[in-house]
């Protein structure tokens, strides 16, 4: 505890408390901040050696700063206590310090507002005269004049409040500048300046964005250096915490530029003939284009297609958007590296990039390699599929590429990646219990709206880890559905199929009958379930954990003996909530039965997720519309306290 400088444990439900006087032995603690947690009780000395926030307490008696507080007191703040005096009166900028009637002590602390007068750090110049810059143009850290890219960023979880400390902000400029430079990115020097706290207690930076050799960036790369700085590519120091984008495109100025009549005839001149070029250019091209199309109709369904019409043979679309090869290409670079957030998942090999479209919405395009392609009707068939499927624990197809050759599909863009990730620890989000009983009801809700709820029925047919996704409040949405099938009618109870899916999650009555039913989802969803609850993958070292499960379940032991499968990443969860852990397990075993007719249907399973978050004191109505934006570097609600209802209340008759 040697190395704690930042401590803040406001908004808990302790029980009233007298000011725990161990915090005095904590000798790099700089900032103390303990609002709403009942302390009481009379303050010491040493209080005043930190910066502090404690009000909305019941702390009493004489407040004594000493004689010699600390010279990094900025604030103090005690609103709401049942504080009785405050013996000494700070008189900086008053006659009475300069008679010299009070001692130094007191005169030489001054008010808030005096004590606020060092300005906070803003990037020096670097050892240069900054020119006179016309128009609106600014003078960079290196003294040239440009339009910067100016931006707001905020971070919501810093561990420090000194705003005049150069050291963390210095390593935040390299850390950001170095991004620049290893994405090749012609960034010439970055500015910070504006730093403030806003009311909810998060730091805001202005951050100037500065071009190398031009004088303003042009719209691709403000697109690129936006991406960068919300795709997680940009890691500043973990002293900043978590942190978010607010901000807009500068106003660009525009250069006025004097033409003289010359340059003005030989430019119409020179259009003029290009005119005429064009025109003879079209022709031909019309004509190629209508020998083409006539070769493309013997072979490509989609040759007769014209995006946005009704006629015969067009895909019945429910708002998905045709893109052309060239648009895609666009949006992201021409397929830059840069640009790369994920592979596999799409036919036989993919690789799915970030793009971004004009109105500046963020997507994720999945482009199948050459040589994986499907059929035309196949690729048809599934683009009509995606785009009838509209639930907010589902991915949302925005549109589709089919052009020169290539299949892509465009999807929304998930901020947080997948499920498998977060699991991993890779990520740094930290997923407590509540949270992990939420993303499966969700998971729970999308399978149900699949099998019972869309017409005709689909069958996800993988569903797993690396399937799930989490957008930026943490809410699950089913992905992937390259290899989901439609039940052909009502009154089907299977169809008969060649067996498709993940080793691990995979239905063992599918892959011994090749006759796929919604109750194969089922299985994989309670292997989710049981990785949600271990953090390990289905098959590890050797290990199935559906069988390690079973055979250390007991249902006569609290968490039904299995604490040492828990997976410790999610903090200790305590012995109160036993029945939710227990009734957590025993859905995901129901829905690993062997046999398929043993296991629930989602909708029962839906019911059970919803009663198990009850007993959190969660309302599992509020599941996706809950505040929240993550965890290891966000902050999520205070969970409620566990409720103690027993495994024994839980009623087996609602899986039919």
């Amino acid at each position: 505890m040697n190395e704690l400088a930042y401590v803040d444990m406001s908004n808990n439900p302790f029980d009233p408390t007298d000011f725990p006087p161990w915090f005095s032995s904590l000798q790099s603690l700089t900032t103390l901040i303990l609002e709403n947690i009942q302390i009481q009780g009379q303050l010491g000395i040493f209080f005043f050696e930190l910066v502090q926030r404690m009000k909305n307490n019941n702390i009493s008696g004489n407040l004594d700063m000493g004689s010699n507080p600390s010279s990094q007191l900025q604030l103090v703040d005690l609103q709401n206590n049942s504080i009785a005096a405050f013996p000494i009166v700070r008189q900086y900028g008053n006659p009475v310090c300069n008679e010299g009637t009070l001692g130094s002590q007191y005169c030489s602390i001054t008010d808030q507002q005096h004590l606020n007068s060092s300005p906070p750090y803003s990037t020096p110049r670097e050892n240069c005269i900054p020119p006179s810059c016309v128009s609106k143009m600014t003078s960079s850290p290196t003294c040239i004049c440009s339009y910067p890219f100016t931006l707001d960023l905020i971070f919501n979880d810093p561990t420090f409040s000194d705003l005049e400390n150069s050291t963390f902000f210095e390593a935040f400029q390299t850390a950001l500048q170095s991004t620049f430079r290893n994405m090749e990115l012609p960034v010439d020097s970055v500015s910070l300046r504006n730093l403030s706290w806003d009311t909810w207690n998060n730091l805001v930076i202005t951050v100037d964005i500065f071009p190398r050799g031009q004088k303003k960036f042009n719209n691709s790369e403000v697109l690129v250096i936006f991406s960068v700085l919300t795709s997680r590519s940009f890691q500043p120091p973990p002293v900043f915490g978590g942190l978010y984008y607010l901000g807009s495109y500068p106003p660009f100025g525009r250069q006025s530029q004097k033409l003289n009549i010359g340059v003005v005839i030989g430019a119409t001149i020179v259009g003029f003939a290009l005119f005429l070029l064009l025109i003879v250019i079209g022709i031909y091209a019309l004509g190629q284009r209508k020998i083409a199309r006539i070769a493309s109709r013997r072979s490509d369904p989609f040759a007769l297609w014209v995006p946005n019409s009704h006629a015969g043979g067009v895909p019945q679309l429910q708002g998905a958007k045709y893109f052309s090869f060239d648009e895609v290409k666009q949006y992201t670079r021409n397929f830059s590296s840069v640009n790369v957030i994920g592979s596999g998942g799409y036919g036989k090999a993919s690789c799915v990039y970030r793009g971004i479209l004009p109105g500046g919405q963020l997507v994720a395009i999945k482009r199948a390699v050459h040589g994986s392609m499907q059929g035309g009707l196949e690729f048809k068939t599934e683009i009509e599929l995606l785009s009838r499927v509209h639930h907010r624990n589902l991915v949302s197809l925005v549109g589709f590429c089919f052009d020169q050759g290539e299949q892509m599909l465009v999807y929304e863009y998930i901020a947080n990646g997948t499920l498998k990730t977060i699991l991993s620890g890779i990520s740094g989000i930290r997923l407590w219990w509540s949270r992990r009983i939420k993303i499966g009801l969700g998971v729970a809700r999308g399978l149900h709206y699949l099998h019972e709820l869309a017409d005709p029925p689909i069958i996800h047919r993988d569903i797993k880890s690396s399937n799930i996704l989490l957008d930026d409040r943490l809410n699950a949405k089913v992905a992937d559905f390259g290899l989901s099938k439609s039940l052909p009618a009502l009154g089907n109870i299977h169809i008969t199929t060649q067996v498709k899916g993940t080793m691990g999650y995979l239905d063992p009555e599918y892959y011994m009958t090749q006759q796929l039913t919604e109750k194969s989802d089922v299985y994989s969803f309670g292997v989710l379930l049981l990785e949600l609850l271990t953090g390990r993958s289905p098959i590890e070292r050797g290990k199935y954990i559906v069988r390690e499960v079973k055979e250390a379940m007991d249902a006569n032991k609290p968490f039904c003996g299995l604490q040492n499968l828990i997976d410790p990443n999610m903090g200790t969860v305590s012995s109160s909530s036993a029945a939710s852990v227990e009734r957590f397990v025993h859905v995901a075993l129901r829905c690993v039965e062997e046999h398929r007719l043993n296991r629930p249907a989602m909708s029962a399973v839906v019911k059970e997720m919803e009663k198990i978050m009850e007993t959190l004191g969660l309302d599992p109505a509020a599941e996706s519309e809950s505040s929240c934006s993550g965890e290891g570097g966000r902050t999520f609600p205070p969970v409620h306290p566990y409720s103690t209802e027993s495994l024994a209340s839980f009623s087996a008759g609602t899986f039919s």
